[in-house]
């Protein structure tokens, strides 16, 4: 149960405590904290105060225009929604199978994304509190910090990166913002020079990827006990699985396990996943609260991301990352690990299976040419389900008959997350903030709880006209002068 004492209800006896922005993740949220007056933790929320507005803005637009412009939704993962969106227009096209060349240039694109997210994340985002300590120097605990005091890991890591955009260059046009993917298929094939390019480093981005699982699995198993239980919690988990099972990030079939491991649905065309999922709204966030249906919103929230994909797939199909996955499984003893710090292990596992995808793809002549898009009987409806580098991510449209975006849904990785993210904080919150006086470094500990599941904050905000809105208008010396605040209803009152 969400850790909300009763208390909470009067938050104008309690101190509050603000943690804004949080760092290191892409996009702008606060996490607020009240306290009773002997700093006992009453209530901890994670709140997502940006608001994009895609879903509203992308209506009236021709629907081939749409993969390009949700990319703008994100920098850091633009690639996923542009082929959610794309896999959501190959339905309005008619083009339900994709040319072999589409598909394995599409999914060379999309493992080239899914290696330069897990290697920033890792790298640059969240190893300074993993090498230095949670509550280490703060001027230390930084990329540039690691840089100076592990330069072999950094550098690794921005090589990483690099490779993983270089692949998405070749593929998308593009390191950013590319235009690739298109209703149907692929606009350009990938050029043997471009191939043999990539293809010189590959073993090397292989080996290491593989470094990385070592020194994710080595961290975990040198603290144990804080890893195991940092901001721990169970929860059910949701992932798209191949048909046989087996881990695809690009697609498959939707599959939910509960807290001990056991199936709660399986092979579920996600052309209909409104048929398992549903989300809610509360007042005090921009993001959604996803759920399973049959279970309801008290008990149906789960996670998303690589620490449920590791765990929910039955075989990762490559060599090196299944072999990883099984010492990760085993780690388990038999049963669903729930350690929020286990994301990190399990990212760079995926990020394995991502460098050795795309070695096994560029070794296949199907994306040097063939037949690049392919069309069927129009249709209204089109829904694309990706896992992106954070979870499932779900592109929803409805088009006319003028070819016009006219509804749009989008549940991306981090609203699917949300219930988790906060349950986490609330953990930490109890066992490492209650009753004690704050420090940065005790603040950083909800700061790095978030971080495990990478959060992208921008992408997850689509909830317009359910949370008060507040407009200030200031002058050139920063003071207020006007402000309107717009309610939960819907009213605009003065501020």
């Amino acid at each position: 149960m969400p850790f909300e004492l009763e208390t909470a209800a009067n938050p104008g006896s309690l101190r509050r405590v603000v943690i804004e922005p949080v760092t290191r993740v892409e996009g702008h949220g606060k996490v607020t904290i009240l306290l009773d007056n002997d700093d006992h933790v009453q209530q901890v929320r994670l709140h997502i105060v940006e608001f994009r507005g895609f879903e509203k803005f992308v209506q009236g637009r021709p629907y081939w225009e749409v993969p390009v412009m949700v990319q703008r939704l994100c920098g850091i993962c633009p690639v996923s929604h542009h082929l959610a969106a794309a896999k959501a227009m190959d339905q309005i096209v008619g083009a339900h199978h994709v040319s072999p060349t589409a598909d394995k240039i599409r999914r060379l694109m999309h493992y080239g994304q899914i290696l330069q997210s897990h290697a920033l994340h890792f790298f640059h985002l969240s190893s300074p509190d993993l090498l230095f300590g949670f509550d280490s120097d703060v001027a230390k605990r930084n990329i540039v910090g690691v840089a100076a005091e592990h330069p072999e890991i950094a550098t690794q890591g921005v090589l990483l990166r690099k490779y993983g955009q270089e692949v998405i260059r070749v593929t998308a046009g593009k390191r950013v913002h590319g235009t690739g993917a298109i209703p149907g298929g692929v606009n350009k094939v990938v050029t043997v020079a471009e191939r043999d390019e990539l293809l010189a480093d590959a073993y090397q981005v292989v080996a290491w990827s593989r470094a990385a699982v070592h020194l994710a699995k080595k961290l975990h198993l040198a603290n144990v006990g804080l890893y195991n239980s940092f901001g721990a919690f169970r929860s059910n988990m949701l992932s798209l699985v191949a048909a046989d099972g087996a881990m695809d990030l690009y697609h498959g079939v939707l599959r939910a396990r509960d807290d001990a491991g056991r199936i709660i649905f399986d092979g579920v065309n996600y052309d209909r996943y409104w048929d398992q999922l549903t989300e809610e709204v509360k007042p005090w966030s921009y993001m959604k609260f996803p759920f399973i249906r049959s279970l309801g919103p008290e008990a149906g929230w789960y996670k998303v991301g690589p620490l449920a994909r590791v765990q929910n797939c039955d075989h990762i199909p490559t060599p090196l990352a299944d072999a990883e996955r099984r010492e990760f499984i085993d780690f388990g003893g038999g049963q669903p690990i729930h350690a929020t710090l286990a994301f990190h292990w399990a990212r760079m596992i995926e990020m394995l299976f991502a460098a050795e995808s795309i070695k096994d793809l560029l070794h296949d002549d199907d994306i040097l040419g063939g037949e690049l898009v392919t069309t069927g009987e129009r249709q209204e409806r089109g829904v694309g389900v990706i896992e992106a580098p954070r979870g499932t991510l779900i592109h929803h449209y409805r088009v006319n008959e003028d070819d016009q975006i006219v509804r749009a849904n989008l549940i991306v990785s981090t609203t699917h997350n949300n219930q988790a993210m906060n349950e986490s904080i609330r953990q930490v919150a109890k066992r490492y903030l209650d009753g004690r006086q704050l420090t940065e470094g005790l603040l950083n500990h909800i700061e790095v709880a978030i971080r495990a599941f990478d959060p992208c904050l921008s992408c997850a905000t689509h909830a317009l006209g359910k949370m008060p809105l507040v407009v200030e208008l200031v002058d050139a010396g920063g003071e207020r002068i006007d402000a309107v605040v717009r309610n939960g209803d819907g009213v605009c009152v003065g501020g």
